[in-house]
């Protein structure tokens, strides 16, 4: 048969084509309407201490909900996850407030990590399409523990990790579990900043800084030992003093 040289006008890729508009436009609408709702009604300034009091400490298993919630949302959207572990450590105290951190933040990872394998990864393609490709090829050949390396990593963006690897190969299992170990370090160490545990305040933030700094400096050796000629990041490469 020859081919008439005219584009494919057949109803199953017309409803491709308008499936993939759908989502793109799905897509900017959220993201605009999430910029909204955050902009009139003050949520960027929301979660404080005085909201935790208000609203999670003494409330039981009710507080512990709404705030692995809001911490998920709101690390979802680009929070630091460090002022969530704060948080937590401010309302549960050290070792509760380390692990709720963390999880939230984990809900927070697998919100945003979804979010951009679901509905925003063709237009997401052009934008983080060479981080998700580096990403791709970083942790391909071991998930969990190249995972795990970056996210002791002490540099590099929590919210742009999950949405590169949201539309990359990665495979959401290993990924989300080796977060939720990796998230463990820095959320012991703002939970302790956070918690005001009976000790000197300045004994808290020394002990913190230098979990901080051993945190960091594990994550940097364990880059520079395992990555083997790999860049996750030619910024990340250069605040580590790696070569390329």
């Amino acid at each position: 048969m020859r081919s008439s040289g005219r584009p494919d006008t057949s109803p199953a890729r017309a409803l491709t084509r308008l499936r993939v508009i759908a989502k793109g436009l799905l897509f900017i609408l959220s993201l605009t309407l999430i910029g909204y709702l955050f902009d009139q009604s003050d949520l960027g300034s929301a979660i404080n201490e005085g909201w935790i009091d208000s609203h999670v400490r003494g409330q039981g298993q009710t507080g512990v909900v709404l705030f692995l919630l809001m911490g998920g949302l709101f690390t979802a959207v680009g929070l630091p996850r460090q002022i969530i572990a704060f948080l937590a450590g401010y309302a549960f105290g050290l070792l509760p407030g380390t692990l709720l951190g963390a999880l939230a933040t984990l809900i927070g990872c697998a919100l945003s990590f979804g979010y951009a394998r679901l509905v925003g990864r063709q237009l997401l393609q052009g934008r983080l399409g060479p981080h998700a490709v580096r990403l791709d090829r970083f942790i391909h050949a071991n998930p969990f523990g190249m995972t795990l390396l970056i996210r002791l990593l002490p540099v590099g963006s929590n919210i742009l990790t999950n949405l590169a690897a949201g539309i990359s190969s990665a495979r959401a299992t290993p990924f989300l579990v080796a977060s939720l170990l990796g998230y463990l370090p820095q959320s012991l160490v703002f939970a302790l900043v956070g918690s005001g545990i009976t000790v000197a305040p300045a004994l808290r933030m020394a002990l913190a800084v230098l979990l901080f700094l051993l945190s960091g400096a594990l994550g940097a050796w364990l880059y520079h030992r395992y990555r083997h000629g790999l860049s996750l990041d030619a910024r990340i490469d250069a605040a580590l003093g790696e070569k390329p």
